[in-house]
């Protein structure tokens, strides 16, 4: 016999769990649930589901493999070669805690993953939201190919369709947020104050200005290291460069502005690693969000300062092959709305925080040796 139990959701409404058990010699050979919004569905279902699997042979078939889908996703996690990020991980966790997780794969379909993103989005943006479903479609490409449980692709597909004419999941808005000089001075006053009081914090004015000039994440500025650097270049080899496809591995030359490659050339040598930024890149963006928030600067992200760095490379007449050529993006598709900014000169022309990060004597003193070597 089956049973109902309410259960009370996060967003405060009422889901009706419905559970069929059926037990022979004292040992559980078929358990089975699903949850509704109504009593009544739920209801509805146990009926419906009982006199399904009172027929011959409906028990076994019934229990073929057909795995929750949040045991899926702990094997995508588990079974992946390649590296999973941090916010990916993230949005797959918030998915297995969902009911949906709770679901046979069999069971999910097109409708129910519709529900999941409008369950989503009661406080989530739709950019939001298509971020999560595009990770569980993850799971959808590979687990009837890879592994042979019913789970379809069809289904995903469907529901995107959906989702896209509802207006349920968008994609992600491009963040048009440059910093004006005056915010960047304050936030050199503050990095510089802070160094000054204590001399082991991060040397957040070089990794800054490397993120201006660059076009470097900041994870990317805290793996290279001093081996990869080509003076003579003035490139650096940019180990796992961020890619949508790949990550791990994905390892390419990407060249140095000047400004760039001075910021390098000014940084001690003498770290144990052999990196040239050996500090945490979680550490670096949160440093970043702080000075931010208590200097009152609004929406500025640490991110911003590489559109910035793009935006100055268009401004200064720079071609997209050749901004791409720094930045290494190897579609230039992302880098074309950066064709709209006209030649208008350098916004960084006599920016005195270049001389104070990297003065020129020593760096002209580092070039020197570092060839001479």
């Amino acid at each position: 016999m089956g049973s109902i139990v309410p259960r009370k959701r996060r967003d405060g409404s009422i889901g009706y769990t419905a559970q069929i058990r059926i037990t022979k010699s004292g040992k559980t050979i078929h358990n089975e649930t699903e949850t509704f919004d109504r009593e009544q569905a739920a209801k509805a279902w146990l009926k419906k589901r009982e006199t399904e699997l009172a027929k011959p042979g409906a028990i076994e078939a019934a229990n073929q493999d057909d795995p929750l889908l949040k045991d899926l996703i702990d094997r995508y996690v588990r079974e992946s070669r390649k590296a999973i990020g941090r916010t990916k991980i993230q949005c797959l966790n918030t998915l297995k805690a969902d009911e949906i997780g709770e679901m046979r794969a069999s069971k999910v379909d097109s409708a129910t993953i519709t529900a999941l993103a409008q369950r989503l989005g009661k406080d989530k943006l739709p950019q939001t939201v298509g971020n999560y479903i595009s990770h569980l479609a993850s799971i959808f490409t590979i687990a009837r190919p890879a592994w042979n449980v019913p789970l379809e692709k069809q289904a995903m597909d469907d529901a995107r369709v959906v989702m896209h004419r509802l207006g349920a999941v968008s994609r992600s808005r491009k963040r048009d947020r440059r910093p004006t000089l005056e915010e960047l001075d304050q936030l050199m006053e503050h990095f510089g104050k802070l160094r000054a009081n204590r001399g082991d914090t991060i040397p957040m004015r070089a990794i800054s200005a490397m993120t201006i000039f660059s076009l470097r994440r900041d994870d990317e500025i805290c793996r290279i290291v001093w081996k990869d650097l080509d003076v003579e270049g003035s490139r650096v080899m940019v180990r796992d460069l961020k890619h949508p496809g790949e990550k791990i591995g994905n390892d390419q030359w990407c060249d140095l502005t000047p400004e760039a490659l001075r910021i390098v050339l000014a940084q001690p040598r003498n770290t144990a690693d052999g990196r040239i930024f050996p500090y945490n890149a979680k550490s670096v963006s949160s440093a970043f969000t702080r000075a931010v928030a208590f200097l009152g600067i609004d929406d500025l992200h640490l991110n911003d300062l590489r559109h910035e760095g793009a935006s100055r490379l268009s401004e200064l007449g720079w071609s997209v092959q050749r901004v791409a050529a720094v930045s290494g993006h190897r579609s230039w598709n992302t880098l074309k709305r950066y064709t709209q900014f006209r030649q208008v000169g350098d916004k960084f022309a006599n920016w005195k925080w270049l001389d104070v990060i990297a003065p020129p004597v020593a760096v002209a003193t580092e070039t020197e040796s570092t060839v001479a070597a």
